[in-house]
């Protein structure tokens, strides 16, 4: 029996097509379709429109669209196919643009389908005005009552951030679905409203209205994406309390609770539930899972569990993993101190060529990781990469970064250039600029940066005024500050909170104006933390101040605030002092606190990479010839009047045997490693784990007079640029 397909035949058939999806199954059909005639039946036209788009082939779908425009024979529902695929590919743009298009049409009256294809693309892109006119369409031809519109609508809003447009919207709807309801707890969950969308969650509950797992799950997600784990965590145990089983977006949305909070435990227990209710580990549905795993190496990694979390990026095969696979473990490598397996493994990711392209977040991690090694060479490589691949759309966030690695990589100027380069900025732009300079002692400079941004119209809030006080200890502008200080709730209405007047104290700390800042201290607001003694206790040491030193000390014990950094700036006061007795109790309670002191610990780059140096290193293989060269260069520093400080070394021995302690300093070897590699007039990049000491900073300014190398040396505390005898922070540090 030969029974010949018709117009009635073939959508069916496409829809089968789109729902597998096999594209070359549905070519094959289009194909037939072609071949019998029926390539002009906008009924068959709009199925094979329908069909290319939910194989994700985007572009025979317009192809096709467009042959029906050509032919004249596209109806509402080619419009509404069309703009549906660009909608659900994510390509709000042109989604917009056919609509906008289409509207043009005098023939094609655009209706619900229209509208709920549309609304979706103008809440992704922002576009509130474009929505706004679609709204007052919907209420002109009498849409407005369909609940699919409604809800819609509310989620146009709420992408918008126009919260209370949305709730306008639900407030007038007659009829309400469930869908209706998860709009609005979504969008106020979204805008940080959290006591609204649980007052909304609880409304549901009490009007019976049945909560579904996307009720339970927008509540969940917006007070993860807040940081609100413990929360997040406490609607979790309701819902599974209530018998109401999680989806994969629960569960992503719960691990990223714990990861705010650290929460270890409770993220194991998550682990385990996937295990056993969500994870497949068949790849037949590869995007679930990934999604879980993804999550749950981000978990592990802000739970500073990395070795657990590349565990789980490894049990991933390499064909397997997206873009986000990646850069949650890049971002956990960086965000946890472990800058050199970050960027070891971007640059695997880089290796994967044009199948795995790094996206915004991936490179600001690389970035990061550059700035924590001060990995200057490693940083400019992916600026370069930035520039060559084309991040347009996302270049602010990019430049932002690209300033702070810069700035925090010894090379200023460079973070200047990328500055004055920028065609936008906000208020993070001009900060990290800010303390770009204050970290780099220039003080004059970063004030010249305040006065343009204020120019620029952008106000000083509490992080700007944090940071002008940071820059003002470091340079010196003991005056400048107090007045900022003063002026920071006078004329701007910012109130000062703890980390303002810990930097206040390091400020008159650090100028000795011990009175000012103890007076400070008991004068405010708020209980004085272990930031607030630390600050004090710094500025005991620059001065001597061994009473007032002693008095923070205690204060730090009586908190149980003492760390191997408190305890090495009490038993430095103490040396200075010539208190060696003081200097071995300190010792003594350090060891039985079981607080350890860390290892001084610097590194430098060179042609072939970094190298890294300990106190008294000899394991590099050039080890003599760098402390050949150090001990010709202390020598011949010593003929022009260098004088080693022998305080610093904290041992009661001779002065000639402490001159051999201060001999092997990490950064020393590293400098003398820096000389020997360096090529003349190329500046010598030094980052230390710790604050350098006095000695070996004399010992830099004297080296400086007789190399041709800028010295770049960047410690725990600030940087300094050692040229010609003198250094950047003028004795600030």
């Amino acid at each position: 029996l030969h029974c010949p397909p018709d117009h009635y035949t073939f959508p069916f058939v496409l829809k089968a097509c789109g729902e597998l999806p096999s594209f070359r199954s549905g070519a094959a059909v289009h194909a037939v379709v072609s071949t019998t005639g029926f390539d002009s039946n906008v009924f068959v036209c709009n199925a094979l429109v329908a069909m290319y788009a939910r194989c994700g082939e985007l572009d025979d779908a317009r192809q096709m669209f467009e042959e029906m425009h050509d032919k004249g024979i596209c109806d509402i529902v080619s419009w509404n196919s069309i703009v549906a695929a660009y909608t659900q590919s994510r390509d709000a743009k042109n989604a917009v643009e056919l609509f906008r298009i289409m509207t043009n049409d005098s023939e094609i009256h655009p209706d619900i389908v229209s509208l709920v294809n549309v609304l979706p693309a103008c809440g992704s892109l922002g576009a509130s005005l474009h929505g706004m006119q679609l709204h007052a369409f919907a209420l002109r031809r009498g849409l407005f009552e369909d609940v699919f519109v409604g809800n819609a609508l509310m989620d146009m809003y709420a992408k918008c951030r126009m919260i209370e447009q949305a709730n306008k919207v639900f407030e007038s709807m007659e009829v309400k679905d469930v869908v209706s309801w998860n709009a609005m707890v979504t969008g106020y969950s979204q805008a940080g409203r959290f006591e609204e969308a649980l007052g909304l969650f609880e409304k549901m509950r009490e009007e019976k209205i049945e909560l579904d797992v996307v009720s339970w799950s927008a509540v969940i997600a917006g007070y993860a994406q807040k940081g609100h784990g413990y929360e997040a965590l406490g609607v979790f145990r309701q819902m599974q309390l209530c018998g109401s089983k999680p989806n994969v977006v629960t569960l992503v949305s719960v691990l990223s609770g714990c990861a705010s909070i650290a929460a270890l435990l409770q993220g194991k227990e998550t682990h385990c539930y996937a295990i056993k209710c969500v994870l497949n580990y068949d790849w037949n549905d590869p995007g679930e899972d990934l999604m879980v795993i993804n999550g749950l190496i981000d978990m592990y990694a802000k739970c500073k569990s990395t070795n657990v979390a590349r565990s789980m990026f490894d049990s991933v095969a390499p064909s397997d993993r997206n873009v986000v696979t990646w850069t949650v473990m890049i971002g956990g490598y960086a965000q946890h101190g472990e800058a050199n397996d970050a960027l070891k493994l971007f640059s695997e990711m880089l290796q994967e060529g044009n199948s795995m392209k790094p996206n915004t977040f991936t490179i600001c991690c690389a970035l990061m990781a550059c700035a924590h090694l001060a990995a200057l060479r490693f940083g400019k490589q992916i600026h370069a990469y930035i520039l060559r691949n084309r991040y347009e759309s996302v270049m602010l966030f990019m430049e932002n970064c690209l300033i702070d690695m810069y700035s925090k990589s010894g090379d200023i100027h460079a973070a200047r250039v990328v500055f004055d380069n920028m065609q936008h900025r906000n208020s993070v732009s001009w900060t990290s600029l800010l303390t770009g300079y204050g970290m780099h002692g220039y003080g004059e400079e970063a004030i010249k940066v305040l006065d343009d941004m204020r120019a620029a119209g952008f106000v000083p809030d509490g992080i700007t005024f944090l940071v002008l006080l940071y820059v003002c200890s470091h340079s010196g502008m003991v005056d400048q500050g107090i007045r900022f200080f003063e002026s920071m709730h006078t004329e701007y209405s910012v109130t000062p909170e703890l980390d303002h007047y810990a930097c206040m104290v390091d400020l008159l700390g650090r100028a000795g104006r011990f009175g000012q800042a103890l007076e400070l201290v008991h004068s405010m607001p708020m209980e004085p933390t272990a930031i607030v003694w630390i600050a004090l206790l710094s500025g005991c040491r620059i001065h001597g101040n061994v009473e007032l030193g002693e008095y923070a000390a205690a204060q730090l014990q009586e908190l149980g605030s003492e760390n191997d950094g408190s305890y090495t700036l009490l038993s430095n006061i103490y040396a200075n002092a010539r208190r060696w007795r003081d200097v071995a109790r300190v010792r003594s309670l350090m060891k039985y606190s079981g607080v350890k002191k860390r290892p001084g610990c610097s590194w430098v780059q060179g042609k072939k990479g970094t190298a890294t140096f300990y106190v008294g290193d000899r394991s590099h293989p050039q080890f003599e010839q760098i402390y050949k060269l150090l001990a010709d260069l202390i020598q011949r520093i010593k003929a022009i009047g260098f004088v080693p400080e022998t305080n610093c070394a904290l041992h009661d021995v001779d002065d000639e045997e402490k001159g051999d302690l201060l001999f092997e300093h990490s950064e020393k070897l590293a400098l003398a490693y820096g000389i020997l590699v360096s090529t003349p007039g190329v500046p010598i990049h030094i980052t230390k784990n710790l604050r350098v000491c006095s000695d070996c900073h004399n010992a830099f300014a004297y080296i400086s007079m007789i190399i041709d190398n800028e010295i770049i040396l960047r410690d725990s505390s600030r940087f300094h640029h050692f040229k010609s005898g003198s250094c950047s922070c003028r004795g600030y540090w």
